[in-house]
C-alpha cells in the first residue's frame, strides 16, 4: 500500500496593522473544504521572525511532510505570486508582531546566501493562471518575516521534499481602501491548485518563466 503524501500549508496572522490576513484566511478555507488523498496538515503562524521560524521547524519535524507550501501577504500587488528564489537575509522595515526589527542579519546564520524553491514554480503560475486567476512567478519575496520562513522552511526540509512559499494579494473581504485585491475564493483556490499540481508531479523542464527587468 502506498504511503499517503503528507501538505503542510501556511499562512499568517494579520500585521501591520491589518485586521485580516488573505494566506491565514485562505489556507483556512482550503483546509475546510480539503477532500484530498494526501494528508493536510494547516497552521497560521505568527508575524513575528522567532516565532514564525520556530513554528515551522516544529511543523517539519513533527509531520516530516513531502511537500510544503508557505503563504503570505503581499500588499500591493495584483496577482498570486509563486516565488521562486529565498534568500538569506533579515531587514526588516517595519517591526514584527513582538516589535522586533532586525536589520542585515541573515535567516540562518552559517547558511548559503540563497536558495531556489523545490516546487514546480512555473507549473503551478501556468495552472493557476489556467483556472483564469492572474499569477506569475516571481524573483523576490522581500526580506521581512515571508521570505525569513521561505528560507528557513528550505534548510530545514530534507532534499527530496518539494517547498517554497507563495505571496497573495490582499483579498477583497479585507483589502484597505485603494489596494489590489482577489476574491478570498480565488485565493484559496489558487492555493488548492499549487497543492495539485505539486501532488501530481509537475516538472517546470523547458518552461520559460524569467524577466527581464
Amino acid at each position: 500500500m502506498t504511503e499517503r503524501e503528507v501538505v503542510l500549508l501556511t499562512g499568517f496572522e494579520p500585521f501591520g496593522g491589518g485586521e485580516s490576513n488573505p494566506s491565514g484566511d485562505a489556507v483556512e478555507q482550503v483546509a475546510a473544504n480539503w477532500n484530498g488523498d494526501a494528508e493536510l496538515i494547516t497552521a497560521v503562524l505568527p508575524v513575528t521572525f522567532t516565532g514564525a521560524a520556530a513554528a515551522m521547524r516544529e511543523l517539519i519535524e513533527a509531520h516530516r511532510p513531502s511537500i510544503v507550501i508557505a503563504t503570505g501577504l503581499a500588499g500591493g500587488r495584483t496577482a498570486i505570486s509563486v516565488e521562486r528564489v529565498a534568500v538569506n537575509l533579515i531587514d526588516a522595515r517595519i517591526p514584527d508582531n513582538d516589535g522586533a526589527q532586525p536589520i542585515d542579519a541573515p535567516s540562518v546564520p552559517g547558511a548559503p546566501a540563497g536558495a531556489f524553491a523545490t516546487l514546480p514554480v512555473k507549473s503551478i503560475t501556468a495552472a493557476i493562471r489556467g483556472a483564469g486567476i492572474p499569477a506569475a512567478v516571481s524573483h523576490t519575496a522581500g526580506t521581512f518575516v515571508c521570505n525569513h520562513v521561505f528560507f528557513t522552511a528550505l534548510q530545514a526540509v530534507p532534499s527530496d521534499v518539494r517547498a517554497g512559499f507563495i505571496h497573495v494579494p490582499w483579498s477583497i473581504e479585507g483589502a484597505p481602501t485603494g489596494q489590489p485585491a482577489l476574491p478570498l475564493d480565488d485565493i484559496a483556490a489558487a492555493l488548492r491548485i499549487a497543492i495539485d499540481t505539486t501532488l501530481v508531479g509537475a516538472d517546470d523542464s523547458g518552461m520559460p518563466g524569467g524577466a527581464i527587468h
